[in-house]
């Protein structure tokens, strides 16, 4: 694709401030499903008291499995909205179908498309046109290629501000959920210049890995990183092997940030 025929910018901007930059790295932070009004603003203002500035949680989840919990839908929503009124962050939401998208474009700063949406033509048009910014989450089918091909109906429909996420794919070692394909990620980064985050919770799938997988992710220089974390994740309705507790992911925070120091990109 020739990425010359859009105007893209490479560093993204949202309300005026800076959101996914070169010289910064961006902590997403949140649970992996909306489960309760309860959970998520305790959570959120546990992640602001950390210093977290963007809240990530899904009130529309697409399960594998028929029957498991898909999120609390247009209630969670609203209970995000408080997240953004009582803590002033910023959300970060999927959708996932066409049935769902006008109510979570409505209401997220960020509009994510899913792993398992990345072929959804319908959902990409729609997210280039809401003016916000789009995370595109690579399918953990796809290759980079693939990808950047299904982002371009995001930017033909004119949305300037998109950046990539590597989520894992999968292959033969089923040690971890999927593989994070970090030399995939680099590969994109040069081809397109465009922001790029990490997901070291998908892709790791357990909690153990995820904070050293995180570090890794912020060695490499990415612009941001998506780390689940549930106020109790033995009782997580969703993903809870991967989620870690608020005291994990603050002492990790922690540590991210110097070694942002180290390779002369402030972790936020």
């Amino acid at each position: 694709m020739d990425f010359t025929k859009y105007e893209i910018n490479k560093d993204i901007y949202y309300q005026g401030k800076p959101l996914f930059t070169q010289d910064k790295c961006r902590v997403m932070a949140g649970p992996c499903a909306v489960e309760s009004r309860d959970q998520i603003l305790y959570t959120a203002e546990k992640l602001r008291d950390a210093g977290v500035t963007v809240f990530r949680a899904g009130a529309f989840k697409p399960r594998t499995s028929y029957g498991t919990f898909m999120g609390a839908g247009e209630e969670g929503l609203k209970w995000l909205e408080e997240v953004r009124e009582q803590f002033g962050m910023w959300i970060i939401t999927e959708t996932s179908d066409s049935e769902n998208f006008e109510a979570v474009s409505e209401v997220t700063d960020i509009v994510q498309i899913g792993a398992k949406a990345m072929y959804n033509y319908s959902l990409l048009k729609g997210a280039g046109k809401t003016g916000k910014p789009v995370l595109l989450k690579r399918h953990f089918g796809s290759t980079i290629d693939e990808m950047v091909k299904m982002s371009e109906f995001i930017l033909a429909e004119g949305c300037h501000d998109l950046a990539y996420c590597e989520r894992g794919i999968r292959t033969f070692e089923n040690s971890s959920r999927f593989t994070l394909d970090l030399c995939g990620a680099e590969a994109l980064k040069h081809m397109s210049g465009l922001p790029l985050v990490l997901d070291p919770s998908h892709s790791m799938g357990y909690s153990y890995g995820v904070p050293n997988i995180a570090k890794a992710c912020v060695a490499m220089g990415c612009e941001g990183i998506l780390i689940e974390v549930h106020h109790n994740p033995k009782d997580a309705m969703c993903d809870r092997d991967q989620a870690l507790s608020v005291e994990q992911f603050t002492e990790l925070y922690e540590t991210m940030k110097q070694i942002g120091q180290a390779i002369g990109k402030e972790v936020i």
